[in-house]
Formats: structure tokens, sequence, C-alpha cells
């Protein structure tokens, strides 16, 4: 399928209620009524509808069940995908799940690889061992979670079938503000590196155990070129990407020509 010429994609930046899925829900839903139409991707942050929490026994939930209903509702309502994570339950094990889910009610997801062991995320969840592509509009998307914006090899656009895996990179987090000039230097990092857009959506406040969060959710073009930055506010705001000046960069400037062949295990 040929890549539409645009994707406008919606960046949620938000406080989130401590531990409370009802009010997050509640909350998030009132803010995207107000996003316009014509929107392909809605983008909420890590943990959406709990906030960043270890407390997975208490606040898992299985698959298809309030969270994965109420994005499917959104995506309908809205007629855009609607990504973001939440901790899910599959037999026995806990996942900090980026779900994906599209406007006729299609669920993907990718759980999250590199658990962030300084808050021991290890010792509650399980890691993800497979990193899908999605597919929107012609577009291929990959999908990243917080600490995976450390680790470049694992998100590394390597060639199949002789294309790029993937043109777009986004990173949802609850990235805190103490370390938040290591977010600011690695998103574009990733856009340079991979030759591709890249998003970043965080979450701004403080959360129930005294963390600070002060959003700096941002779009980056393939060549590290700022397109859209949130600032520390909550905040909502539609950035549309190009596949023409994506694409004639790619051609123009081939540097994934010279990449170096790996496996990732």
């Amino acid at each position: 399928m040929t890549k539409a010429s645009e994707l406008t994609i919606a960046l949620v930046q938000t406080d989130l209620h401590w531990k409370d899925k009802v009010a997050n829900l509640a909350m998030l839903e009132e803010k995207l009524w107000g996003v316009e139409e014509g929107v392909d991707l809605i983008i909420l942050p890590e943990m959406f509808p709990t906030g960043f929490s270890m407390d997975a026994a208490e606040l898992a939930e299985p698959m298809n069940l309030t969270v994965c209903k109420w994005m499917r509702q959104i995506a309908e309502q809205k007629n855009a995908t609607v990504t973001g994570s939440a901790i899910i339950q599959v037999d026995g094990k806990f996942y900090n799940r980026l779900l994906w889910v599209s406007p006729d009610g299609m669920i993907q997801h990718y759980d999250k690889r590199h658990l962030f062991r300084m808050a021991e995320e290890e010792k509650s969840f399980t890691a993800g061992e497979r990193l899908p592509i999605f597919t929107l509009q012609g577009w291929k998307i990959c999908p990243q979670v917080c600490y995976d914006l450390r680790f470049p090899v694992w998100s590394r656009n390597r060639m199949i079938d002789g294309e790029l895996a993937y043109d777009l990179i986004f990173y949802i987090a609850s990235w805190p503000a103490a370390r938040v000039s290591a977010w600011d230097a690695l998103l574009p990092a990733r856009a340079i590196e991979n030759l591709s857009y890249s998003i970043g959506v965080n979450r701004v406040a403080e959360d129930g155990n005294g963390i600070a969060y002060n959003g700096h959710s941002a779009v980056y073009d393939f060549k590290g070129n700022q397109l859209g930055f949130l600032g520390e506010s909550e905040k909502i705001t539609l950035v549309t990407l190009e596949a023409e000046a994506l694409d004639g960069y790619r051609e123009k400037f081939p540097a994934w020509m010279d990449a170096d062949d790996f496996l990732v295990k």
C-alpha cells in the first residue's frame, strides 16, 4: 500500500490521576472531544489509565476489558487510531503493554522491552520479546515505550525486502523531569540515525510517588529538526507528517545503504 501523502497525529500531554482508572478515562475522553476531525493517530502517554505504578497485581486487567473497550470507543468516535500503554495481565504475567487500536476495533500490541530497573519494573512486569511494525494509511510505524529510548539497537531501522522497516518511530513515556535532558537529546538522535520521523509523548505534573514530570513531548523530522514541542503544561498538539519530504530525503541522502547488518537476540 502506498503511503498517504500526509499523516496527522495528535500528541496528548497530560497529568494523570494516581492509580484511578475511572478518573483518567473520563478526563481523557473529555480532552479528546476537542480534537478536530481529520486526525489519523492519537498518542497517549505510558500507563495512561493509572500512572507509572509497579502495583501490577492491583491495577492490571486482561485484554478486551475496560481499557481496551474505552480505546475502541474513542477510536470509533474520532475515526482515528488510538495508542498508549496500560497494565495488562496474560496467563499470570503482567505487561506494560502498548495498545494500538484502530477505528474498526482491531487491537494490536507491543510489550515494553526494556523494563526500568531503577524503579524495579522488572520485578513486577515481564519484558516483551517481539517488535511489531504497525501500518497506518501505508505508513510503517515502530512503537516504543519510555526506557526503550536509551537502547537504539532494539529499534534500529533495518532493511526488510529492500525497504526501510518504518517511516515513524514513537515513544510513549513517563520520563521524569530530573532526566529530561536525555529525553531531549535522544528523540532527535533516533530520528537522524533511523532516517525517520520521531515522536515522544510524555506526561506532566507529579505522580503518587512524588516523582515530577515536565513533558517536553515533541516531534522531529528525519534531519532532527523539531516540528512540534509541547513545553511543560497539559496540552494537545496536532502535527502533520509529509511522505514526500521523507522519501525525497532518503533518496537524496541514502545513509541507510551503508548501515551495518546485525541480529537482535
